[in-house]
């Protein structure tokens, strides 16, 4: 195992079975001897489940999603602010001394020993039935499961420690990548074997989530160093079955899937990780919320407030997103994805368009266009139009997917939205990416066809609606892994799939040079692994090799 493993102790949370959900309720810090107990260890497989939030969607440098999955993509390109442009820029200072890669090694491995100690644990319980146990198991090991995962994706072969670290340990050797999957795979089986088809309490894991991350894990197996004949058959075979086995279905208006409250708990999502608006119990919650804003509050009628978010203006969306993408006319995502209007909430005059204008509260502040508007007729708007040649790394569409207006105050970090872990529609994609590479394209081809019927724009008829539904199917000889990449793009924007994404396939380096031209200059081959961070290297008394180029 690694060296840089602490000992171990993490935040109790309990779980209240009064409201079905699964709530994180910070009791304490741990000791040993407490997981030994029966209530002990069940707090503390809730406690594992809080170190989701640290791991996926933590602010700043805690947090895979967004800075790690999503920046330096073909999609997202940066913003006016912050401290990781090293991740999109592929410069010198994305090395292994990089905080935002150190810290989020550190995280996952700190997570993994939380897992670690639960299963060791589970010996030593005895006031759970047998079934009772296995389930709760089964969900720790589905945890762990996925954060080996995403070791072996961005790092490649990493430490395999499956057993609890209670010291520094300093003979640390990397594993090889298929005996990561293997364990994960092990993991993953077992989850599903013992997992119930729907959960007790809202948020635990389920079989079908099992499943669905199995399928994933052979797609990305597929294509690595470890990969076997079968591995893109039972990706589909799994997805399939997360599909048509269960009770998921896909929402009939894509926009609704990302609605807070209510909407988040919606049939298309098959696992989400939760959030709460409690400030003690939420940690660092889900900072999504953040990241893919402009900066609307420096802007004439504008001021910042909870509604419109809190501009941290990281990420910006590549040129590719905003102009090439999306069949406006058709794909009804582009609009449900995006937020191109402000009305005013800082009433005033202004000099708008060479005008004196009065805004109002609620009136029309900013559009950002999607052409270009002559000098005669933006002399006539009474409000600030930023055509497509005027956005820039401070003014640009913002994505709408993570607003999150339920927040207390105008400067919360910590969001209270559910993150969406998997939902169908990626399932759906999963599908049609196994079933192409396996030479099943007109199979793949109506997967693919079953998400892009949903994005369909709603007409003024439902002929019109059928209409255009028609106009987005394809047939499988446009079908290829570009087509499926960009069908992923439109689908799952922002939502931290992108850079795994394109590793998977091949695909970084070439779409990074084509799409994104502030990352093309740097981008290497070698940078479809993420460096080994130097503390790692330091700690270990053996040699421990760094990924090449590093």
């Amino acid at each position: 195992m690694k060296k840089i493993i602490y000992i171990f102790c993490f935040s109790l949370f309990v779980c209240s079975a009064c409201n079905k959900m699964l709530v994180e309720d910070v009791r304490s810090q741990v000791t040993g001897d407490y997981l030994n107990t029966t209530q002990g260890w069940q707090e503390g497989v809730n406690g594992v489940y809080g170190t989701l939030k640290n791991v996926f969607t933590g602010i700043e440098d805690n947090g895979i999603i967004p800075q790690i999955t999503v920046f330096g993509t073909d999609t997202y390109t940066n913003g006016f602010d912050g401290g990781f442009k090293m991740i999109n820029f592929y410069n010198s200072d994305l090395n292994p001394r990089t905080p935002v890669i150190r810290t989020n090694w550190n995280n996952l491995y700190i997570a993994i020993n939380a897992c670690n100690a639960i299963v060791d644990r589970a010996v030593n319980v005895t006031g759970l039935s047998g079934t009772l146990k296995n389930t709760r198991l089964a969900e720790v090991r589905f945890i762990r499961a996925e954060y080996y995962f995403l070791l072996v994706q961005l790092w490649g072969p990493v430490p395999l420690s499956l057993r609890e670290t209670q010291s520094i340990i300093t003979d640390a050797t990397r594993a090889p990548v298929k005996d990561v999957y293997d364990s994960v795979i092990t993991d993953l089986n077992f989850a599903i074997e013992n997992l119930p088809v729907t959960a007790s309490n809202y948020g635990r894991v389920t079989k079908p989530a099992a499943e669905n991350l199995l399928a994933n894990v052979y797609l990305a197996r597929a294509t690595s160093e470890a990969k076997q004949p079968d591995d893109y058959s039972k990706a589909a075979d799994l997805a399939k079955g997360v599909i048509n086995n269960y009770s998921f279905k896909l929402l009939d208006d894509f926009g609704k899937v990302f609605e807070q409250g209510a909407g988040e708990k919606n049939a298309e999502v098959i696992w989400s990780i939760q959030s709460n608006k409690e400030i003690i119990s939420n940690g660092l919650g889900n900072s999504m919320h953040l990241y893919f804003l402009m900066k609307y509050d420096d802007l004439p009628g504008m001021q910042r407030d909870v509604a419109n978010g809190r501009p941290y203006a990281r990420f910006k969306p590549t040129n590719f997103v905003l102009n090439d993408l999306f069949d406006r006319q058709l794909d009804s995502r582009y609009t449900k994805s995006f937020k191109r209007v402000f009305y005013c909430n800082k009433p005033g005059t202004y000099t708008i368009n060479g005008n004196s204008v009065n805004l109002k509260t609620g009136d029309t502040a900013l559009y950002l266009a999607d052409r270009e508007y002559t000098p005669s007729e933006l002399s006539q708007i009474k409000y600030n139009v930023w055509p497509p040649s005027k956005q820039n790394e401070r003014v640009f569409p913002t994505l709408t997917k993570f607003l999150d207006p339920e927040r207390k105050d105008i400067n919360d970090q910590p969001g209270s939205r559910d993150l969406l872990f998997s939902r169908l529609a990626e399932t759906y994609l999963t599908a049609a990416e196994a079933l192409l590479m396996s030479g099943h394209p007109d199979e793949a081809a109506d997967y693919i066809n079953v998400v892009r019927r949903r994005a369909a724009v709603t007409g003024s008829t439902p002929a019109e609606t059928e209409a255009n539904r028609q106009a987005m199917e394809i047939t499988s000889a446009q079908l290829d892994i570009d087509f499926i990449l960009d069908e992923r793009a439109r689908e799952l924007l922002g939502e931290g799939t992108r850079w795994l994404d394109l590793t998977r396939t091949g695909k970084l380096v070439d779409r990074v040079k084509k799409y994104n031209p502030v990352a093309a200059a740097n981008i290497q081959p070698f940078h479809v692994l993420r460096p080994i961070p130097q503390e790692q290297i330091d700690r270990t008394s053996g040699e421990f090799k760094q990924n090449d180029g590093y």
